[in-house]
């Protein structure tokens, strides 16, 4: 290893590095000669008192380098960082370059991520109570829930959402059975949506309780209909039990019957199970056979009384409108039973009073018709006069516009067997010959 020593006092190491041994405090206590007399084949250097090898003076001069007080001395996060810093040049607060922070100099509100959706004011009960009773008397003719809760989310109710038990309850007074059993599964629709909870459900009840005189003026049995909503609300978990138990004080002689009447209905055995056909079953939901047996029984009274009014008004109480073509059908196939001129006279005036008042359609009388030319095989079996009875009762129904002519032509007419001559031995001939 070769050290070249300059007249100076410095010591040129391999590397090219000067370093002032005079400088370190090692060297400088021992008042050493820094330009002896050195031999470049010597790895040692000989100082007055003894010899000093090249690594322990490296590692003097490197002890030379260090912080006296033991610190790096660098900047603090490369000058980026602490208290009133600007950060580093070019740097991006974020992606898009807007300052999140409201406390820098360079935040903009317009830059923060927001949304404007449109509010409407609070309506008041008045106002909501005409709107409500558009919505649910469209619910009571479409039946669908989810239209009547896209309808109320429209509408600003948060502090007043008992009135949709209110209104609904006070509409479901005056409609009838069907039409209640809606007004029962809309409640508890809502109940599950949550758009209603049980204090909006009890506090709509307490409101019916205080006009409940004023709802027996047009509902007498207005205490056995509550009673009954109390009773299919509890059933169907969108009140507690202990609404009945919490009402025992009430005075009122008609709200104490209801309280009375819902009590009843959940004491009773198997009560809660027969809560959910508590407003009975109608319309559609009905068997088919109940429906058929229902109309031959008021076409029958019909011919014995010749009440028109009260035919009609025991079909629509069944509620059945597309099913009305089983009405015509039935009236048909007892003309081809009684085959007398008065009882197809009567069937006649009937189907016409009840097209007259659109209760019966076009569609249907053709419809009721077409499934009579369908059966004659098996109608014929039982009535064989059955196909001369219905030519004359279509002929007539022709004449009076019950029927058009095209419903006439589609009539199927028997088929006749035809004997020639006795020479011919009795033998049957095909139509063609």
């Amino acid at each position: 290893m070769e050290v070249d020593i300059a007249e100076n006092g410095m010591v040129k190491t391999p590397t090219q590095k000067q370093v002032t041994f005079n400088d370190t405090p090692e060297i400088a206590e021992l008042n050493i000669d820094l330009r002896p007399q050195f031999d470049g084949t010597t790895s040692e250097l000989s100082i007055g008192l003894g010899a000093v090898s090249p690594s322990k003076l490296k590692k003097a001069t490197d002890k030379d380098r260090h912080s006296k007080t033991g610190r790096r001395g660098l900047p603090k996060k490369g000058g980026a960082g602490g208290k009133g810093t600007w950060g580093k040049l070019t740097e991006v607060y974020n992606e898009d370059g807007a300052v999140r922070d409201n406390k820098d100099p360079n935040y903009s509100s317009e830059d923060d991520d927001y949304i404007i959706s449109p509010s409407s004011p609070e309506i008041t009960r008045e106002q909501f109570r005409k709107e409500a009773e558009v919505i649910f008397k469209e619910y009571f003719d479409h039946g669908d829930t989810a239209e009547v809760k896209s309808s109320l989310s429209d509408l600003n109710i948060r502090n007043i959402k008992s009135e949709i038990v209110h209104v609904l309850l006070d509409l479901a007074m005056e409609a009838r059975a069907p039409h209640r059993e809606l007004a029962s599964v809309l409640l508890s629709d809502l109940a599950c949506a949550h758009v209603i909870n049980t204090r909006d459900i009890s506090d709509g009840f307490r409101a019916i309780f205080d006009q409940m005189a004023e709802l027996s003026l047009d509902t007498p049995d207005v205490s056995e209909v509550i009673g009954n909503f109390i009773a299919r609300c509890i059933a169907d978990d969108c009140l507690p039990p202990c609404f009945v138990n919490n009402h025992v004080n009430v005075t009122d002689r008609q709200c104490l019957a209801a309280l009375n009447r819902a009590s009843l209905l959940l004491n009773m055995k198997h009560g809660l199970a027969r809560l959910d056909t508590i407003w009975g079953v109608g319309g559609g939901l009905r068997p088919v056979v109940f429906l058929v047996k229902q109309i031959i029984l008021l076409l029958k009274e019909y011919i014995s009384s010749g009440d028109q009014t009260e035919a009609v008004r025991c079909l629509m109480e069944l509620e059945v409108p597309h099913f009305h073509h089983e009405l015509v059908y039935q009236a048909v196939v007892l003309v081809l039973e009684n085959g007398t001129d008065s009882y197809m006279k009567s069937i006649i005036d009937l189907l016409l009073h009840m097209a007259h008042i659109t209760v019966l359609t076009q569609d249907q009388i053709d419809r009721g018709f077409l499934r009579v030319y369908g059966d004659m095989t098996e109608i014929v079996l039982d009535n064989p006069h059955a196909y001369g009875t219905l030519t004359k009762l279509v002929e007539s129904c022709v004449a009076v516009g019950l029927i058009s002519q095209h419903q006439a032509t589609q009539m199927p007419q028997r088929g006749r067997k035809r004997f020639v001559s006795e020479g011919d031995g009795g033998a049957i001939k095909s139509p063609e010959d």
